[in-house]
């Protein structure tokens, strides 16, 4: 499960357009984040997705993506133009297809790597959507499969993608939006498949073309439910609403961190049921997704594009970093895979990240106001980073400031810790994830 958002031009504190996202996966399923290279590519050639070969592109762009380390696509990313996309499970009544397709995160790495605009990354994976379909695993150890949404933006304005099946609709941002594991796009999209409203009609979902309604009529009602995505999307929308026309950098991240408004005294280790923008895995077969990775993309008027990630999991125990395309990435360590290692920056990170879990509330204090400051510090830094050299050192230094941070943070948090994790079926729950990923 996941939760993305955007506010445009007239809702920043700068003009600027921000997209933020929580990529929500298995607690277990390392995520990464890769800098792939513009290429040339000949006729004839073929590219190999998570399941399906399809035709290469004549040129690709260069692509920054954020992405489960087993599949090809990626859960959110940006190309060299400034196109942002995040993606998201919706759970649809759409009859799933006999053979694998393109799944969701193939899609949006596509996206990435044809269109220079969001308009053209629209209209690149419905193109692709059309003649290839959706379906295939998506789960890391579950078999989970699902249909998609999409929210597309780039300095200029955005869009929201649904789909169900080969059908899509489309809505134009006026200002801000936000979407999760939803349909949120009602009975006049402003874009939508030909074939959309008849298949609704023919399936039973819509009474008549005249009554069709698009999220009432195509969504799944349990799986849609038990995701807890209305509540998701409306926090979200409720937060970029409150914010009037002063969302920055920092309003992003604070709304990926975000536990529901009860961030103060907030604990995972309570409940079955639920889940906040920022997601916690827990017990039990409903709250099974954990916050992975997250993105917050700023698209400044001047056209710099500058994109905060983590490349750890819990946004509310990382620090976003920043990332640019002519300043690149450092060396991260080895890449995560489903098994604990903490040669990779994201296993290492989870030693401070479930560490916290065994008392979340007391030990999260240790180190937040400090999470808090580098976090002021690398903003201030990088808005000064006039340079591709600038851009480059600046990249390398935050990453070993946020490392060194996180390690001493995780020697302050196990000696204060006293026990593993908090008791009960939450405990029960991490235990399991530990075993499973073979962390002793």
């Amino acid at each position: 499960m996941c939760d993305t958002f955007v506010a445009l031009a007239d809702a920043t504190a700068d003009g600027s357009v921000i997209l933020g996202k929580n990529s929500d996966r298995e607690p277990n399923e390392g995520h990464e984040v890769v800098l792939v290279p513009a290429g040339e590519h000949s006729a004839g050639d073929r590219l190999r997705c998570t399941y399906l070969e399809i035709d290469q592109a004549p040129r690709t762009h260069a692509v920054l993506l954020s992405k489960p380390y087993w599949i090809w696509g990626a859960e959110m990313g940006a190309n060299e133009h400034g196109v942002v996309i995040g993606n998201e499970a919706v759970f649809t009544k759409a009859p799933r297809e006999q053979a694998d397709g393109l799944i969701g995160m193939d899609l949006l790495r596509l996206g990435l790597e044809r269109a220079a605009t969001a308009e053209e990354a629209l209209e690149v994976i419905t193109s692709l959507l059309s003649r290839h379909g959706q379906g295939g695993r998506c789960g890391h150890t579950a078999d989970l499969r699902y249909d998609n949404s999409f929210l597309i933006a780039d300095p200029h304005g955005a869009w929201v993608l649904e789909t169900a099946g080969r059908e899509w609709a489309a809505e134009r941002v006026r200002s801000r939006r936000s979407i999760s594991n939803a349909i949120t796009i009602g009975a006049s999209p402003d874009r939508s498949s030909p074939g959309l409203v008849g298949l609704a009609v023919e399936k039973g979902w819509s009474r008549s073309a005249a009554d069709f309604d698009f999220g009432r009529d195509a969504s799944d009602f349990l799986y849609t439910r038990f995701s807890d995505a209305r509540a998701r999307q409306c926090r979200t929308t409720d937060e970029l609403a409150a914010a009037g026309g002063g969302i920055d950098v920092a309003a992003a991240i604070r709304l990926l961190r975000d536990h529901g408004g009860a961030n103060a005294g907030f604990t995972p280790a309570r409940g079955l049921l639920g889940q906040s923008v920022c997601a916690h895995a827990g017990y039990g077969p409903v709250r099974i997704s954990q916050s992975t990775g997250s993105w917050v993309s700023h698209l400044a008027p001047d056209g710099t594009a500058t994109h905060w990630v983590t490349a750890t999991s819990a946004p509310c125990t990382s620090v976003f970093k920043p990332v640019w395309f002519d300043g690149a990435l450092p060396e991260l360590g080895a890449r995560p895979t489903g098994t604990y290692d903490p040669g990779s920056l994201w296993w290492r990170h989870e030693d401070l990240h479930r560490a916290t879990l065994a008392d979340y509330a007391r030990l999260h204090a240790l180190y937040r106001d400090d999470l808090l400051a580098l976090e002021q510090r690398l903003r201030e830094h990088a808005a000064g980073c006039a340079s591709t050299d600038d851009r480059r050192r600046c990249t390398e230094q935050a990453f070993a400031d946020a490392g060194a941070a996180e390690q001493r943070w995780a020697d302050a948090v196990a000696a204060a810790a006293g026990r593993r994790y908090a008791p009960g079926l939450f405990g029960r729950a991490w235990r399991a994830f530990d075993r499973a990923a073979g962390r002793g």
